[in-house]
């Protein structure tokens, strides 16, 4: 084919804005999933010029049949959309004979792509996150550290007095760990750390993951056509290690909202089993006022909690029975008579609608101080008490301001929390302080809450992730430069990386839009290196000091040896 003709292609390909990123180039992959599902707008686009449909069509009759197989090799062709940004990723070795991983299908793990294992996602939307997030396709040979447990550092205990220095971890008769933990850092690592330790330990779980909606600030948009599968992969995969913690008569609870709950039912069917399926709880979120009740439509004013048992055999739910209020009345506009205790497993709402799988629940407005959250602390301590008992442990993956761990301190849980986002960390610190302290905000006065007890915090070692967050901060090509020089000497790079081309290619380099330069950095960095692997805690390159090395040793205690 004439180099007019690929241009020409390429041409009518950007007509369409789901083809193309900000930077106005081709996205191929997109192209690509759009002929396998012989989507109509490409369909048309191809059929509306003659040269296209002669190649890409064949006649019978008088039908024109799409030939997906061939336009699909066509595109994936290494002389189709060679242009600098490709042939600099070509030359400095992020392919395999032309082709990158994802079109060669040599994966290792299975869900929408086939090909993906999300840590979380790099997307157009870096400069607005502040968390660290990679969609990587992976070889079968890649994929070999990326979820061994990973070296723990920067320990601390936080007790009513201040900031302690670890002595040691304490553990119950039955030799769990019993401590409160905060973990920042990346969850999918941290829970495949967690899970050495605390596999078929873990009570409850309850998660308030991102909702996949619009807005910037709770929002997985990529800048192409796969983001819904990439969400559903980014939960599937921590999901699934989720179960693997709870204990045989323990229960998780995912919040969301409509953007995906229904999806996200789909997915925890399949790792929990359909019939661990519990209740869908619709919890009112708000009342029906000001801008709601504008929308020329059904007001919505409600999240979705999807609640799944381990083994449903082996559940335990503890029902709450409260006295009837004075002014309590039956729907059916009776009032009861004397006292009575009527049982309420949706929990002290106001309005009961039981139908066989769905409960709905509302709780009134809190007093929550400057730690405004999703989550209210009565609803989470309705829930924490509907399966579990003094000294049990609960886990949130997705922690935020700590909310889940405060109402667990003060009705006497033990609890660990995760989260990777630094400004969320820093308030769930400062919140659980508050805390220890006596705070007088939420479930506080219900509880009885005077304060007292400890908690501790460390982190996932970083090492490959220290450069992706220089990267993230870099301002211009002078910066990625710098950081470059830093990467050949401390950095691990993937395996198929060649530095002398690389070097050899700087100029080319220098000429990449901004994005993209950062785009090829992030690229060449080993995924499976963004922490310290607990296997190199000896290893003198990633400088471990000795007191992360006894701490980790008594975390690790049974693989670890020193």
């Amino acid at each position: 084919m004439t180099k007019g003709f690929y241009s020409k292609l390429e041409n009518l390909l950007k007509k369409d804005s789901h083809f193309i990123d900000r930077e106005g180039d081709l996205l191929k992959n997109n192209v690509i999933d759009a002929a396998y599902k012989s989507d109509k707008k490409l369909v048309e686009l191809l059929l509306s010029q003659k040269e296209f449909k002669d190649k890409f069509f064949s006649k019978i009759k008088d039908v024109w049949v799409f030939n997906i197989n061939d336009f699909i090799n066509y595109i994936q062709d290494k002389n189709f959309l060679a242009d600098s940004y490709t042939k600099y990723r070509n030359k400095i070795g992020l392919n395999i004979d032309g082709k990158f991983l994802n079109e060669r299908k040599e994966v290792a793990l299975v869900w929408p792509f086939k090909d993906c294992i999300l840590e979380g996602g790099m997307t157009k939307e870096e400069e607005k996150r502040k968390e660290v997030f990679f969609n990587e396709i992976l070889a079968q040979d890649e994929i070999d550290k990326l979820l061994t447990p990973k070296v723990l550092t920067n320990w601390k205990r936080y007790t009513q007095k201040g900031e302690e220095k670890i002595k040691e971890l304490k553990r119950d008769k039955d030799g769990i760990i019993q401590e409160n933990l905060i973990i920042r850092g990346n969850n999918l690592l941290a829970l495949h750390s967690l899970k050495q330790q605390f596999q078929n330990k873990i009570k409850l779980i309850y998660i308030d993951p991102p909702y996949n909606t619009e807005g910037a600030d709770d929002s997985f948009k990529y800048n192409d056509s796969f983001n819904h599968s990439t969400w559903l992969t980014f939960m599937k995969n921590r999901l699934e290690v989720a179960r693997d913690l709870l204990t045989e008569d323990g229960a998780i609870y995912v919040q969301l909202d409509f953007n995906e709950v229904h999806y996200c039912k789909i997915i925890m069917d399949e790792i929990f089993g359909r019939d661990n399926f519990q209740r869908e709880i619709i919890w009112r979120i708000g009342w029906i006022s000001g801008y709601k009740s504008v929308n020329n439509n059904w007001v919505r004013n409600h999240d979705s909690i999807l609640f799944y048992s381990k083994n449903k055999n082996n559940l335990n739910f503890y029902k709450k029975y409260i006295p009837y209020a004075k002014d309590y009345v039956r729907r059916d506009g009776s009032k009861p008579d004397g006292e009575g205790y009527p049982y309420e497993d949706t929990w002290n709402c106001n309005e009961l609608d039981q139908l066989n799988s769905i409960a709905i629940v509302s709780f009134s407005k809190e007093k929550v101080g400057n730690f405004k959250g999703q989550k209210n602390e009565a609803l989470i301590q309705r829930t924490l008490e509907a399966h579990t008992k003094k000294g049990d442990i609960i886990l949130d993956f997705f922690s935020g301001t700590g909310t889940t761990a405060s109402v667990a301190q003060k009705i006497g849980r033990r609890w660990i929390m995760v989260e990777q986002i630094n400004d969320q960390v820093n308030k769930q610190i400062k919140r659980l302080r508050n805390t220890l302290k006596g705070d007088k905000i939420g479930i506080s006065k219900a509880a009885n809450w005077k304060g007292g007890g400890n908690f501790i915090y460390c982190e996932l070692m970083k090492y490959n992730e220290l450069f992706v967050e220089k990267i993230q901060k870099a301002k211009n090509t002078k910066e990625l430069l710098k950081i470059w020089e830093e990467m050949k000497k401390k950095s691990f790079l993937n395996y198929n990386v060649d530095i002398k081309k690389f070097n050899e290619s700087i100029d080319e380099f220098k000429k990449l839009p901004f994005s993209k330069q950062r785009r090829i950095l992030f690229d060449i960095l080993n995924k499976n290196q963004l922490c310290v692997n607990l296997s190199e805690i000896e290893d003198g390159d990633f400088k471990v000091g000795a007191e992360d090395k006894k701490i980790n040793k008594g975390f690790y205690d049974n693989i670890y040896k020193g």
